[in-house]
């Protein structure tokens, strides 16, 4: 595959954007004023303030690995800002089986205020899905502020995430003794050992995706002039061997008027063992004066809720979807992931961009690997057998979406009854898939 950041710019999104008097180029990374315009104009497209000069430093360190996109227009009067961003790269996502496939990470998706509706986000989108076909990447995804605008380029939201607030009043706990120890360590500690650690979970979680190099300083409060990484606190879980297993980051908020009510926010934690897990989420519920827990972009099937007393204890504030993924490659992204069921599969695939349109044969051999074939002809006797879009498609991708209930909502179509509780029996991750970040 070439590399992507010597993929040209999208001729057909140029040459469209050039009828309106608008430029759509790829940004230098390695021109520092250049990239920085670009990062305050994506900075105004989140409504973040204008950015200071020690966190831009940062941003154009750390984030040249990306291919970065803007669209100009010469009559407006800050001509050297862009109107538009995008940025993306290539990355592995986790899928069922302790596997990844390539992904096409799409991110920095804005667009000025002052140019709405022209077709801007269009050109973007259809841009960056046709650049990461023609490299050969069969999935693309995001995380999405705005959920109504990805469906129309094929995406769909195949996992979700929860924020949850746990009352450790009523938290008793009542899962397993961990059998470690745990650590308190520095933020430089940290930025250490987490990495490796965090690599070795992103492989057992459908719908983890390699973080972004200066995601773990952002999350450390790193960038900018630091305050904010002097309220965190880090401990670490070691097993009876030693060895780090998980790490928990937090900040404890002080409740003045209540001496036992203050809030503990959990910033991240990741733990690559069930024993780590109950280690560091028993120090959590715990903890000292904390009368409530906070846990924000967490999977909405934690265990924990499991390990209290009280069920009631733990409830999901807010749940939504967090990852949108698009199918580009139906073979190439069905044979990447393993199945929890054998079987045969047709699908009658629609996609109005013309990817993945098409009818596939999906066999899944008894050790859940699979082979993705065109349908010719009839249909086995023995297959299930359904029509659905590429959104759809999408969604049940990484497991954790129902055929059944896509069925129910009228936007899958059993051409076979009972088809669709096959395909929920086969794409099942037995692992709910959970992305711990945003990008």
């Amino acid at each position: 595959m070439t590399h992507y950041l010597d993929a040209p710019i999208d001729r057909q999104s140029a040459e469209s954007l050039a009828t309106q008097g608008l430029r759509f180029e790829l940004v230098d990374t390695s021109d520092a004023a250049a990239f920085e315009a670009w990062l305050q104009a994506e900075a105004r497209g989140f409504h973040d303030g204008v950015e200071g000069a020690d966190i831009i430093a940062a941003w154009v360190e750390g984030l040249s690995y990306r291919r970065t996109t803007g669209v100009w227009d010469e009559q407006a009067a800050d001509a050297a800002a862009p109107v538009a961003t995008v940025s993306s790269w290539s990355a592995p996502l986790t899928v069922p089986g302790d596997r990844t496939v390539d992904a096409w990470a799409i991110s920095a998706v804005t667009v000025s205020p002052t140019h709405r509706r022209r077709g801007i986000a269009r050109n973007l989108l259809e841009a960056e899905l046709r650049t990461a076909h023609s490299l050969g990447v069969p999935v693309a995804a995001l995380t999405v502020s705005e959920a109504t605008i990805y469906g129309r380029f094929g995406f769909a939201p195949s996992v979700m995430a929860a924020d949850w607030t746990i009352a450790t009043r009523r938290a008793t706990w009542s899962g397993p003794a961990a059998h470690g120890r745990l650590h308190f360590i520095t933020i430089d500690e940290l930025l250490d050992q987490a990495p490796a650690l965090i690599e070795r979970v992103r492989l057992a979680s459908p719908g983890q995706i390699e973080p972004w190099p200066l995601l773990l300083r952002r999350l450390l409060g790193l960038l900018g002039d630091g305050k904010e990484s002097k309220t965190l606190r880090v401990v670490r879980y070691d097993d009876v061997a030693g060895t780090a297993q998980g790490f928990a980051l937090y900040r404890v908020t002080e409740n003045e008027s209540e001496m036992f009510g203050h809030t503990l926010d959990v910033v991240f934690q990741t733990s690559a063992t069930d024993d780590a897990y109950s280690g560091l989420w028993r120090f959590i519920f715990e903890m000292d004066l904390v009368g409530e827990v906070t846990a924000k972009l967490r999977s909405v099937d934690e265990a924990f809720a499991w390990q209290i007393s009280d069920f009631r204890a733990a409830r999901k504030t807010t749940q939504r979807d967090h990852l949108w993924t698009r199918i580009l490659d139906v073979e190439k992204a069905l044979e990447a992931r393993l199945y929890s069921a054998h079987g045969t599969i047709a699908l009658e695939v629609t996609d109005a961009l013309g990817y993945a349109d098409g009818g596939f044969l999906l066999e899944i051999a008894d050790d859940g690997s699979a082979t993705v074939k065109p349908l010719i002809g009839d249909v086995p006797e023995n297959a299930a057998h359904i029509a659905l879009s590429v959104n759809e498609l999408g969604a049940l991708y990484l497991g954790g979406v129902s055929a059944v209930t896509l069925t129910r909502a009228g936007r899958i179509t059993e051409l076979r009854e009972g088809s669709a509780s096959a395909v929920d029996a086969s794409f099942r991750s037995a692992i709910t898939p959970w992305l711990s970040i945003w990008f």
